[in-house]
């Protein structure tokens, strides 16, 4: 009984057709009281009707299990990317259908009618996929997905659901990784949007002596190795000495203020993931602190199979604090856990030249031990302001401290650049590419 009370009602819904018919059968009933040779038409109409409605009802529900569907989700969710979805639909029945299909979203997304409406041939499958973007991390709980179904009659829609609801994690953003792994290797970061970088120099580390082989510099020989062997011996050099390169993210409110949906956090942990993984394509050992009132996780700088999972996995569970940053707890344990000179990328947001100032003992002392790279951002709400023209005094006056703030901005960095900090001001949307791009200038320049 409970299963045809589910079948025969729960999964019932009157089509538009049906109150459009019962409106006409009505209109008829109307004018019938005026006129009365309208009665019989009334009635004609209105079992018309009704047997439309019974056949209707009888090719929706005569067959068992005529319609299937899923949703086919990704196993997990990239961050700020747009993630494709794919829906796919079975019409078994003899018939084409129309179906009107609504998949219920996570509640992070905050839609509500995400409907789509498709049409299917008798025996035929069809699927489609649509994109979503989630802007913050965490697990996103997918609903059932609905498909109601109608006949060419349409009187009636039969309901399907399917699936029982299932959560995916949304990571931080792991899709930018094959991005910028292809434009790091193939040295295509200009194509981001960043400036061509020239290699300068070759490094001169010192890997074994071995003997001469023709087309060597003879620059190279080692002439006391020769004396000792009476054969010609030459040095050998590597490329480059392995790095150490720390992202440190800042936790604190600063970090909070949002920018197309995403906080600055989030578009840290997006770029410190991407760095990463071109920091272990350069064989540099890739490591990660967070800190905000008081100290957070931290990796130390490695480059073993498996280290970059890590570091994704310590990324997805970070969250907010709505303290000021303590950069003096910071310096202490990094002056503590991190012996060897490494690459220090900072992630963090000063709003003003004060907030620099009180923080710019520690950077200092950073700096002192470690190559110190400040990451912060430019606010492309006050931008926008400052480009637009003004047209009244209000305008005036609200341009005029937008310009303020922007110029403000800029100050900070040649307050750090004073000081020895390199300092790298940047757009949010930009942040990945940007980093990436210093990153590699830096490699380049043998700076570290």
């Amino acid at each position: 009984m409970k299963a045809l009370y589910r079948k025969y009602y729960l999964d019932l819904f009157l089509a538009g057709r049906l109150f459009a018919g019962i409106a006409l059968c009505v209109s008829v009933f109307l004018f019938a009281f005026f006129l009365p040779v309208l009665q019989v038409l009334a009635y004609v109409l209105f079992c018309v009707l009704l047997l439309l409605l019974l056949i209707d009802m009888i090719l929706m529900f005569r067959y068992i299990k005529p319609f299937d569907g899923a949703r086919t989700v990704p196993e997990r969710l990239s961050n700020g990317d747009d993630n494709t979805i794919m829906v796919s639909l079975e019409n078994r029945y003899p018939f084409s259908v129309d179906v009107l299909v609504i998949d219920e979203l996570p509640y992070q997304f905050q839609i509500r009618d995400q409907e789509f409406l498709r049409h299917l041939k008798a025996k035929d499958k069809y699927s489609f996929s649509y994109m979503l973007r989630p802007v913050k991390r965490g697990e996103y709980h997918f609903g059932l997905l609905r498909a109601y179904v109608s006949s060419p009659i349409g009187l009636i829609r039969r309901r399907f659901n399917f699936g029982s609801g299932h959560t995916v994690p949304v990571y931080p953003s792991f899709l930018q990784l094959r991005k910028y792994e292809l434009m790091a290797i193939s040295n295509r970061l200009p194509d981001a949007g960043n400036r061509r970088i020239r290699r300068i120099g070759q490094s001169l580390e010192f890997e074994q002596v071995r003997n001469y082989v023709q087309g060597d510099d003879y620059r190279k020989v080692n002439w006391k190795a020769t004396a000792r062997k009476a054969e010609l011996m030459t040095n050998s050099f590597i490329d480059e000495k392995t790095q150490h390169v720390y992202c440190i993210v800042d936790k604190s409110r600063n970090m909070k203020m949002p920018f197309d949906g995403m906080t600055l956090l989030d578009y840290s942990i997006n770029a410190s993931l991407a760095l990463s993984d071109v920091v272990l394509l350069r064989d540099d050992k890739a490591g990660l602190i967070t800190f905000a009132e008081k100290s957070g996780t931290m990796l130390p700088a490695d480059r073993r199979p498996g280290h970059l999972g890590k570091i994704m996995s310590t990324l997805y569970n970070e969250k907010t604090r709505y303290l000021e940053s303590d950069m003096e707890a910071l310096f202490i344990r990094i002056r503590t856990m991190i012996r060897q000179r490494s690459l220090l990328i900072l992630f963090t947001n000063f709003e003003g030249m004060q907030a620099l100032r009180r923080q710019l003992p520690y950077l200092r002392r950073m700096s002192k031990y470690h190559l110190l790279l400040v990451v912060f951002f430019e606010n492309t709400e006050l931008r926008s302001l400052t480009e637009s023209p003004a047209k009244d005094v209000e305008g005036i006056y609200v341009k005029t401290i937008a310009e303020k703030f922007a110029h403000e901005k800029k100050m900070m960095v040649r307050e750090l650049e004073n000081f020895g900090i390199a300092g790298l001001l940047t757009k949010p949307r930009n942040l990945s590419a940007d980093v990436i791009n210093k990153y590699l200038e830096i490699k380049a320049r043998r700076q570290l």
